[in-house]
C-alpha cells in the first residue's frame, strides 16, 4: 500500500470520528439542560475516571495505554462541560504559572479563566461565588506543603473537589537563532537552581547574565521582545509568548511534581472506589494528654491508611497549640471513615473526598 494511500484511510477515519465527536457533543448538550433543571454540577471527576477506566480496560493489548487515553479524553471531557455549562475557573497565576498549566489540564483551552495574584485571592473568588472552581498548589515533592493553602481551608469553608498532579518540567525558550548569541537568560531563582546542570553544559556562565525575576511567565515574555535572550520556563507560558521552545525538559531532577487542588465552594463527589478524604481535626492536645495518639489509632484499628499528617498553630493566644491537616485512603461515605468521623465530630472538619491520583 502506497503512503498515499495509507493518508487517504486516516483522513476517512478522521471524518468519522469527527461525526462520532459531534453525536457525542449533541448527547452531552441534553445532559446540560438536564443538569440545569436540577442545579447539578457539571464537573464530576468520579464519573470521567469512570469512563478512563472502562476505555482502558477496553483498549487491553492495543496500542492506547491508560496515559494515551487519557491525554485524548480529558481534552474531550472539558470540551464536553463547556457546551453542558461554561464554568469560570480562577487559578494562582499569572498566566503561563504552573498552576494555570494544571487548570488547563483538567478544564481544557477553551473555559473562561481568570489569573489571580495570591492564593487568598483564589480562596476568595471561590468563596464569595465569582467563580465555580478554583486551582491552587497543595505540595512539592522537592519543596514541601504550602502552609497558606491548608492555613485557608482551615479558615474558609471552602470544599476539595480533585488533586491533580503535575510532573515540573521546564523548557528553554528563545527566538534567537543561535546559542553563542544569548547574552541574558531570564527565570524565577528556584528555575535556576533546577536546570544548573542544563546552564552549565550549553552556557559559559562566565559571559552570560542569568537574571532572576518574579515569574517565569514574566522571563517568557522577555524573551519575546529582547534580543539575544532567553527563558527558562514552563511550557505554556512559551507558548502564550509565542516564544519557540529549543529544549524540552531541561531540569536537573525528573522527579519533580507539584500536587494542585481543585476547590470549591458546596461540591461533594460521589464514591469513585479509589478515593481519597481530607480533614482538618483540631484536638485539645494540649489539655488532654494522649489526644491526637488516641486519635490516630480509631485509624489503625479500622485499617485505614493515612497518607499525610501537618500540624499547624492555631494563632489564637500565646500559647503553643495546634491543628492538624490529615489525608488518608478512603471516601466520607465508608462505613469505617463515618465510625470514627461520627466519634469525633466535634473536632473534625470534612474537607472533601475525591478521586485519588498518587
Amino acid at each position: 500500500m502506497t503512503l498515499e494511500e495509507l493518508r487517504q484511510q486516516i483522513d476517512l477515519i478522521d471524518n468519522q470520528m469527527l461525526q462520532l465527536l459531534n453525536q457525542r457533543m449533541e448527547i452531552v448538550k441534553e445532559v446540560g439542560n438536564l443538569k440545569r433543571t436540577t442545579n447539578t454540577v457539571i464537573y464530576r471527576p468520579e464519573r470521567e475516571k469512570s469512563i478512563i477506566d472502562r476505555l482502558t480496560e477496553h483498549s487491553k493489548g492495543k496500542l492506547l495505554n491508560r496515559s494515551a487515553i487519557e491525554a485524548i479524553y480529558l481534552e474531550i471531557f472539558a470540551v464536553s462541560r463547556n457546551l453542558e455549562l461554561p464554568e469560570r475557573i480562577s487559578f494562582l497565576g499569572p498566566e503561563g504559572s504552573f498552576t494555570h498549566q494544571a487548570a488547563e489540564s483538567r478544564f481544557g483551552a477553551m473555559s473562561d479563566y481568570i489569573s489571580l495574584p495570591s492564593i487568598r485571592s483564589v480562596f476568595e473568588s471561590v468563596d464569595t461565588g465569582r467563580v465555580r472552581f478554583g486551582v491552587v498548589p497543595i505540595e512539592n515533592n522537592r519543596e514541601g506543603i504550602v502552609n497558606e493553602t491548608i492555613d485557608l481551608l482551615y479558615e474558609l469553608d471552602i470544599r476539595i473537589v480533585a488533586e491533580v498532579l503535575l510532573p515540573i518540567h521546564h523548557t528553554f525558550a528563545t527566538k534567537t537563532e543561535k546559542l553563542s548569541d544569548i547574552k541574558n537568560i531570564y527565570s524565577k531563582d528556584i528555575a535556576f537552581r533546577q536546570c544548573q546542570k542544563f546552564l552549565n553544559e550549553y552556557f559559559d556562565i562566565t559571559k552570560v547574565k542569568l537574571i532572576p525575576i518574579e515569574s517565569t511567565s514574566k522571563a517568557a515574555r522577555i524573551a519575546a521582545t529582547e534580543p539575544n535572550s532567553a527563558a527558562i520556563c514552563s511550557h505554556i507560558a512559551a507558548k502564550l509568548s509565542e516564544v519557540p521552545i529549543l529544549f524540552e525538559n531541561i531540569e536537573d531532577g525528573q522527579y519533580n511534581r507539584t500536587r494542585f487542588f481543585i476547590i470549591s465552594k458546596d461540591f461533594k463527589n460521589q464514591k469513585s472506589g479509589q478515593d481519597k478524604t481530607t480533614i482538618i481535626v483540631d484536638l485539645p492536645v494540649s489539655e488532654k494528654p494522649g489526644s491526637l495518639a488516641s486519635f490516630l489509632q480509631d485509624f489503625n484499628e479500622k485499617q485505614i491508611n493515612l497518607t499525610k499528617i501537618e500540624s499547624r498553630p492555631t494563632k489564637a493566644d500565646e500559647k503553643f497549640q495546634f491543628w492538624f491537616y490529615i489525608d488518608f485512603d478512603g471516601h466520607i461515605e465508608d462505613e469505617n471513615v463515618q465510625k470514627i468521623m461520627q466519634k469525633h465530630q466535634s473536632h473534625v472538619k470534612w474537607l472533601g473526598s475525591y478521586v485519588k491520583l498518587s
